[in-house]
């Protein structure tokens, strides 16, 4: 009888050294938790960056309807200067976000040509564009296309 007492007493401690998990399968989530992480923190900032990019194609869509509805009510006439603008056909000048190559900047530029500082670029000299506005930057945005061609 007395192994059978033994056998009692090991099958015991067996059934309590087997709850709870061991450190190759809590290894194994680390890693996954690991490898998903990878995989996500890039694709968040590919959207943040394409979010941004989005937005400042928006405003420079909402700046040139402006400049059309102003452009129409004065009888074929564009502003000298954006700030014309206010605040009777657009409340505020949006920002143009350019994430990676400059700060949000409301600053307009007049002049004809970019000098890649960020903010819009509104063409007031008296050439064959006058009265465009374009985003004041060379660079390219996530689809490769350069902002000054917008």
């Amino acid at each position: 009888m007395v192994s059978g007492v033994g056998f009692r007493h090991t099958f015991i401690m067996n059934k309590h050294n087997n709850s709870g998990f061991t450190l190759i399968e809590l290894m194994i989530v680390i890693v996954v938790i690991a490898v998903l992480a990878a995989i996500a923190v890039p694709k968040y900032g590919e959207a943040m960056r394409n979010s941004s990019e989005g937005s400042t194609r928006a405003n420079l869509g909402m700046i040139r309807k402006a400049l059309s509805v102003y452009y129409s009510d004065m009888d074929g006439q564009y502003p000298s200067d954006m700030l014309s603008l206010l605040p009777v056909h657009m409340r505020k000048i949006p920002a143009a976000k350019l994430p990676g190559y400059h700060d949000d900047s409301k600053i307009v530029l007049h002049a004809a040509a970019s000098d890649d500082a960020g903010g819009w670029l509104y063409d007031n000299v008296n050439n064959g564009t006058y009265g465009t506005v374009r985003v004041n930057c060379s660079h390219t945005d996530a689809k490769g296309s350069i902002w000054t061609s917008y």
